[in-house]
């Protein structure tokens, strides 16, 4: 016996049909690249989303073309992302911090017939536009008085072909299982791997995120996303938000800790999403310029662990609750989400905290499970540690182009990389990447585990930790150290701190102090970089 519900598909462009009828009003804000701050309403994005998918068909883009997007965070790139995909399109998010061949790798590996470019990156683009083998036109996601010159074969501008459309587009009928948009993973290891997301995968995960132990934004919210629109969809916010009915507030290119707290003060913002190395320079603004966001309530922190420190910073100084997730290209990201359960709202400062440095519980959606080498499941106590595999609606069931994964399993999970233990209460820990555990003497220790305790250490900004070779050991740790400004921070009073909270055996053998850290094209820190700079050994 089937149900008698009506099979309506699940649509990108029925989120943006519903943000632009329930909530025409609620607005959305950038500040541009020009420089002004602009506004306008859910409404008026429906209708230059129109007007977009009407110029992109004049343009001969049909269902499946995959139109390429390099672009920071922008009323612009918002209305790609339905434009795009409402028309049956593929929105391929493009990151500009990846080395200029890798970046052309992966456009003419996706095949996009179209570029979109913010004018910030026309340089970038020219440096490799000879490579570009797919690539038709190049559009610079601009106004005719501010197109910059180029070497690009006749470029368009975007709010040329914007005007030159009307809006008489109906959105059609896609299956939901049709592509909507693009990722590439970081490829640290081996070439980028191209994830697909379809419609069906993009709403669920909508849903997914609004739900209340996820990372909700509601009418009464504004969120600004500081996490770019080019790492994994800006982690489904910019679909989530117009669901619900929240403001948007797009920061553009100025992510500085001052232009950060200047928007945030002036739109009422009130959750707002990054990686940790965003959240140092933020509270480290904070701390030397006084000032703060009185509006905000909820800071949500994903891309790599959080420490303890900026945890507690957020929330004991300020009033902010610190939500810690987990998640990757190839999750949409949404994983898990670190909100407590009531009992432990009511624990010890200290046991909550425990916590909270967890990366949470899945969401509804996802499953969850580790396994050790051989891939047989581990037990949820909290202790036994192996690969985090999960799987899930909105989870990828294979890459771009490629006939075998090696991170899909035969029974149907997806091999995160991820080293992890699972709670009885469902809390996952990441202890760290596989290939960033330590072994020593035949005993693993958790790079993650020794750069947080660094962390709490009052004169360490930022800490990483690498495995050395070691004639004895086999391996040793080495901890990298990046002071507080104006701190000058003691070898052996951080391995002392060190030597009071974890064994004797697992304190790093040598400290080595630098201005800053290597980071990669998502924000993390580069441990290729430092292993290749110090896995020497000898500090």
């Amino acid at each position: 016996m089937q149900g008698l519900m009506m099979e309506r598909p699940l649509l990108v462009s029925s989120i943006l049909e519903h943000a632009s009828t329930i909530h025409h009003d609620q607005e959305v804000v950038t500040r541009t690249v020009e420089g002004p701050v602009h506004r306008y309403t859910y409404a008026d994005l429906a209708q230059r989303s129109r007007r977009l998918a009407k110029a992109l068909t004049a343009l001969g883009i049909g269902r499946g073309d995959r139109v390429g997007t390099v672009a920071w965070n922008t009323h612009r790139h918002l209305e790609l992302y339905f434009g795009v995909s409402g028309m049956g399109a593929v929105c391929h998010t493009l990151n500009p911090r990846l080395h200029p061949e890798q970046f052309a790798w992966i456009v003419n590996h996706a095949g996009d017939r179209l570029l979109f470019v913010d004018a910030t990156f026309v340089k970038l683009v020219e440096a490799v536009a000879d490579k570009l083998t797919t690539v038709e036109r190049v559009v610079v996601m601009t106004d005719r008085a501010n197109m910059p010159g180029t070497s690009l074969p006749d470029p368009l501008c975007y709010e040329d072909i914007v005007e030159a459309a009307d809006d008489r587009f109906a959105w059609p009928a896609l299956e939901e299982g049709a592509a909507a948009a693009m990722c590439y993973t970081s490829g640290t290891t081996g070439d980028p791997k191209g994830v697909v997301y379809s419609n069906r995968s993009i709403v669920l995960h909508a849903y997914g995120l609004s739900l209340p132990g996820a990372l909700p934004v509601g009418e009464r919210d504004a969120l600004l996303p500081v996490v770019p629109q080019f790492h994994v969809l800006a982690w489904g916010f910019p679909y989530a938000v117009p669901m619900n009915g929240g403001k948007l507030v797009m920061p553009g290119p100025r992510l500085d800790g001052a232009s950060l707290t200047e928007l945030m003060a002036a739109e009422g913002v009130t959750v707002t999403a990054g990686v940790p190395t965003v959240w140092h320079g933020l509270l480290e603004h904070w701390r030397t310029s006084g000032e703060r966001v009185p509006s905000l309530g909820r800071v949500v922190v994903g891309g790599s662990a959080a420490p303890r420190r900026m945890i507690e910073a957020f929330q004991e100084t300020y009033g902010i609750a610190f939500i810690h997730a987990w998640g990757m290209t190839e999750t949409s990201p949404l994983g898990t989400a670190s909100y407590l359960k009531p009992a432990d709202f009511d624990a010890e400062a200290s046991a909550r905290y425990d916590r909270q440095v967890k990366q949470g519980r899945p969401v509804f959606g996802v499953e969850a499970r580790i396994v050790d080498e051989g891939g047989a499941p581990l037990p949820r106590d909290g202790v036994a540690f192996g690969e985090l595999q999960v799987r899930g609606p909105w989870v990828c069931s294979g890459y771009h182009r490629l006939d075998v994964s090696p991170g899909h399993t035969a029974d149907g999970w997806f091999a995160t990389g991820d080293v992890a233990t699972i709670d009885p209460d469902g809390y996952v820990q990441i202890t760290d990447r596989k290939k960033d555990l330590i072994k020593s003497g035949g005993e693993w220790i958790s790079s993650i585990d020794l750069e947080d305790l660094a962390m709490s250490h009052p004169d360490v900004q930022q800490a990483a930790v690498i495995g050395v070779p070691d004639p004895r050991w086999e391996e040793r740790p080495l901890l990298i150290v990046v002071p507080v400004a104006g701190a000058e921070p003691d070898k052996k009073a951080i391995r002392a701190h060190l030597g009071e909270r974890v064994a004797k055996w697992q304190v790093p053998d040598d400290v080595v102090f630098v201005e800053s850290l290597p980071l990669g094209a998502t924000g993390k820190v580069l441990k290729s970089r430092l292993r290749e700079t110090y896995g020497g050994g000898a500090a």
